[in-house]
């Protein structure tokens, strides 16, 4: 569905985007993260034909982005970070003008605009004036735009920018339909706990480089270099600890202000199943012992640099 080669923009000395190669399925929710300049808004941009790349192509559905600006326009829907609204117009008349600007059929105009709201939970506003929606309902609106045509790619560019907790939540659920609704979806942020939920696939860039593209298993795998274990027991965490420190497969141990224990592993160990073993034959009464899942958070800073334009 999305396929780029050596990809890469610049605006005078600065390579805004350095020679991406990316590749992405239908029905993938593709999680593009990285700090503010770092060259995902121009990625995004290049891809939805609003900007012409200086090296590199890039194909979406199959057609270039240099010789079918057309047909791709028709086929992606991109939402930018920030976008004005037009002033005394509900919300029914602004989608139902985008409609007609899509070249959505006028018998069957009003049945799109009233299906998309639905999707986005925004029909209690379809008679709302769009200018005076929540910055919230304003971005729900926006996607409802932008899914008017019905398009087999979405280039989502920070849809959760500046919105509030609550409003969030709100869109990470609407992200998670549109992936079942098998969209080929692109979603900038850099914050991570947005993505976490939605995405089957990751990519960190920094200074227009890719440095990190996968499913995002494979993504959590990259970045644990080590097995850290939570442990904690009823009495003794000190001589616990220390009984920790003297099996070979701990590399160090470390207590918490909560009494919780943790223990690194070595490198190379994978089992760890005699740990609980030793520490039951002492006499310790464990209540907890598990492994620390790596989120999206903890591979973001194991495996990028922090590098900026």
């Amino acid at each position: 569905m999305i396929e780029t080669r050596q990809l890469t923009k610049r605006y005078g000395d600065l390579i805004a985007v350095n020679h991406i190669d990316l590749m992405l399925q239908e029905g993938d929710v593709f999680g593009f993260n990285g700090p503010n300049g770092s060259g995902k808004t121009t990625t995004m941009r290049m891809l939805a034909t609003l900007l012409q790349p200086d090296y590199g192509e890039a194909y979406v559905c199959g057609k270039s982005i240099y010789t079918h600006q057309p047909e791709i326009r028709r086929l992606v829907g991109f939402m930018p970070d920030f976008y004005g609204v037009y002033e005394d117009m509900t919300v029914v008349e602004y989608l139902e003008f985008f409609a007609a600007a899509y070249r959505v059929p006028q018998h069957h105009r009003r049945k799109v605009v009233e299906d998309k709201l639905e999707l986005v939970d925004m029909s209690f506003k379809r008679d709302a004036m769009v200018n005076q929606l929540s910055r919230g309902q304003t971005q729900r609106v926006g996607l409802a735009r932008v899914l008017l045509h019905e398009p087999q790619v979405l280039l989502l560019d920070e849809p959760a920018s500046g919105l509030d907790p609550r409003a969030r939540i709100e869109i990470r659920n609407l992200l998670k339909r549109l992936g079942e609704l098998k969209k080929t979806v692109i979603v900038s942020s850099h914050i991570l706990p947005e993505l976490a939920d939605v995405c089957t696939r990751v990519g960190m860039i920094e200074k227009g480089h890719l440095i990190v593209d996968g499913y995002v298993d494979e993504v959590m795998r990259m970045a644990r270099n080590r097995i850290l274990l939570n442990i904690r027991v009823k009495d003794d965490t000190d001589e616990a600890a220390r009984l920790l420190e003297q099996q070979d497969e701990v590399a160090s141990v470390s207590i918490k202000p909560t009494g919780l224990i943790e223990a690194a592993l070595k490198p190379s160990v994978l089992d760890y199943s005699a740990l609980p073993t030793a520490l039951i034959a002492r006499g310790f009464k464990l209540t907890l012992f598990r492994e620390e899942e790596t989120n999206l958070e903890t591979a973001f800073m194991e495996l990028t640099k922090g590098l900026v334009q």
